[in-house]
Formats: C-alpha cells, structure tokens, sequence
C-alpha cells in the first residue's frame, strides 16, 4: 500500500486540498492515495503569530507547503538555508539526526516528514531560549 496513512482521533481536524474535514465520533484510519495532496493535521498547526522562534518559522513555512499555500519550488531553498544555520546551534546527536531527516524530506518531497521532524525540535528550542533567558 501506498501513501500517506492518517490516524485521527475523534473529532480530529484535517486540512487536505484545502477543505478542513472533521473525523467523526471514532478513531478512524485513511490513506491517501493521490500523489502531492496538500495535507496539514490542524492540531500541528501553527499559527503566524506562534512562529517567534526560528524552528517554529521553519515549522510554519514547512506547513505552507503542506496546506499548498507555499510553491515548494520557491520554498525548498530557503527552507534548506535555514535548516543549515539550525545546525549551527542544535549541535547534539539527536539534534543533528532530526535536522539531517528534515534535509533529506525536503530533497525527496515529502514535506510532511520534514514537518514531523522540525516538530522534534522544538522542545529543546524551547529549553535553549529559557536558559539564554534566564
């Protein structure tokens, strides 16, 4: 089987093409067949407001494309740039293999898993931006 499988909690929110569909009352499992649908779960969505930190923007310009709202042949460059300027920063182990899965996402296409691993992120950005802080 081929393509990407959703599982969705009940009531869970999907943006797929551009229409928002809502899962009814069950966990429910759908695979989409069609090549390049634009898909974004809307409880990984960020909000333009929420993208203040430099993976959060990474983030949400990575769901542009997702939600269709970004070319990925316009976006794919910058995007890499500012995968590369992360590494600078995030220079653990764990850090390095979810930067180095973002890279090869975004190379391959497949953006949700770029996503997924920007997502992975975004608790230690979190810790490094208390303790610069603090």
């Amino acid at each position: 089987m081929g393509g990407l499988v959703l599982k969705l909690a009940p009531k869970e929110r999907v943006l797929v093409n551009g229409a928002v569909i809502e899962n009814g009352d069950r966990r429910s499992r759908l695979s989409i067949m069609t090549p390049n649908a634009h898909i974004l779960r809307l409880k990984d969505a960020i909000h333009p407001e929420e993208a203040n930190t430099p993976v959060r923007r990474l983030c949400y310009a990575t769901q542009l494309i997702l939600s269709g709202d970004a070319d990925p042949e316009n976006a794919n460059m910058p995007l890499l740039r500012h995968l590369e300027e992360l590494s600078q920063v995030f220079v653990d182990p764990d850090s390095r293999a979810a930067l180095a899965e973002a890279t090869d996402a975004v190379i391959s296409g497949h953006h949700y898993r770029c996503l997924k691993a920007l997502r992975s992120l975004l608790p230690r950005e979190e810790r490094l931006m208390a303790t610069t802080v603090s």
